[in-house]
C-alpha cells in the first residue's frame, strides 16, 4: 500500500526482535485460552504456497495497519487494541441478520473452521505465505441468506481512537476502514474470515480478532479487524477508493499488466527476498477466472 518501507530493513532476525513482534501482538493468556480449542484448524489439502512458508515472526514483522501507523511496524502500537470481547454482526439484504459475540461467532460456526494455505500479495510488490484458519465466507453469506437484490457485501472495520494511536492522530483517512466484494465474490469458494493465523488466534497486527482473507486480490482488499458486514444492492465505497480511486478500485484483482501506483510485473518474499513473476489473480485462477468472463 501506499508509503512502503523497503522489506529489506526488515528481514528474520532483524535487531533480533522476533520474539517481540510475535508477543506484541498476543491477546491476554485468558482471551487466548478461551480459543485454544480450535487450533490446530483441519487442514484443506486443496489449497497449497507453491512456495516455502513465510517465517511467522516475518509476517509479522512488516504489516499495513493503518490504524495504528503509517509505516511497517505497526506491532510496536498494537498494545493497547482490545479484541476481545468483539461482536460481529451481517445485516442489511438478508433474511436473518446475525449479530454475534466471539465466542458464539466461533460456536456457530465451528464446524466450518479450516486451516488454508494461501499466498497474500500486496500491491506494494511484497508477498507472504501464510496458513490463515478460518470460516469460508461462502458459509456465513450462506446463514444470512441474502434477498434476491443483494449484489455487494460491504466490511466495516472499528473506530477506536483511544486504543488505536493513528486513528486518533490522523484525520485524513476515512475511517472506519471499509471495503467491499460483490455477492459473487464472497459466495465462491476462496474468501476466508479469518480468526487465527500459524495455529493460534491471529496476533493483533494481523486484523485481530477477524479479518478478510482473499487471496486473488491485493492486500488492501482484505480488510482487518471486522465488526460489520452489509448486504448490499449497490456497490459500496471502499476506503482506499475513496482516496484514489484510479489507484485503487473496487475490483484490485492482482494483475501484472496493469501498473496501479507501482509496476506489477514482480513480487519480492518477505524474509527471503526472493523475487518471482507475478500471476493474475496471484495463481487462483481456476478458481475465481469464471467471476470474471
Amino acid at each position: 500500500m501506499v508509503g512502503g518501507v523497503g522489506y529489506s530493513l526488515w528481514r528474520r532476525g532483524a535487531n533480533g526482535l522476533d520474539d517481540q513482534v510475535l508477543t506484541a501482538g498476543r491477546w491476554s493468556p485468558a482471551a487466548e485460552q478461551k480459543y485454544a480449542a480450535y487450533y490446530p484448524a483441519r487442514r484443506d489439502e486443496q489449497f497449497t504456497y507453491g512456495r516455502a512458508e513465510t517465517a511467522a515472526a516475518e509476517a509479522a514483522r512488516y504489516t499495513n495497519f493503518y490504524e495504528f501507523s503509517r509505516f511497517k511496524w505497526c506491532w510496536k502500537y498494537v498494545e493497547r487494541f482490545q479484541p476481545d470481547p468483539w461482536t460481529i454482526e451481517v445485516g442489511g439484504l438478508c433474511r436473518n441478520p446475525l449479530k454475534l459475540d466471539l465466542e458464539q461467532f466461533h460456536q456457530q460456526f465451528r464446524a466450518e473452521i479450516v486451516e488454508r494455505q494461501y499466498r497474500h500479495r500486496c500491491v506494494e510488490r511484497w508477498a507472504m505465505a501464510v496458513p490463515w484458519a478460518g470460516i469460508p465466507l461462502a458459509a456465513i453469506v450462506k446463514a444470512a441468506d441474502p434477498l434476491a437484490q443483494a449484489t455487494h457485501l460491504r466490511f466495516t472495520s472499528f473506530q477506536r481512537p483511544s486504543e488505536a494511536p493513528h486513528q486518533a492522530q490522523s484525520n485524513e483517512f476515512p475511517w472506519p476502514y471499509t471495503e467491499g466484494l460483490t455477492i459473487a465474490e464472497a459466495a465462491s469458494e476462496l474468501p476466508l474470515l479469518a480468526v487465527g493465523v500459524y495455529g493460534r488466534p491471529l496476533l493483533k497486527q494481523h486484523g485481530a480478532p477477524l479479518r478478510l482473507v482473499v487471496p486473488w486480490k491485493y492486500g488492501y482488499k482484505s480488510i482487518k479487524s471486522v465488526e460489520r458486514i452489509d448486504i448490499l444492492g449497490r456497490e459500496p465505497a471502499t476506503f482506499w477508493s475513496t482516496l484514489n480511486p484510479s489507484a485503487y478500485p473496487f475490483e484490485s484483482n492482482v494483475d501484472p499488466k496493469i501498473a496501479r501506483p507501482w509496476d506489477q510485473s514482480h513480487e519480492t518474499m518477505l524474509g527471503t527476498g526472493e523475487r518471482r513473476p507475478t500471476e493474475k489473480f496471484n495463481g487462483y485462477a481456476q478458481w475465481v477466472a469464471k467471476l470474471y468472463a
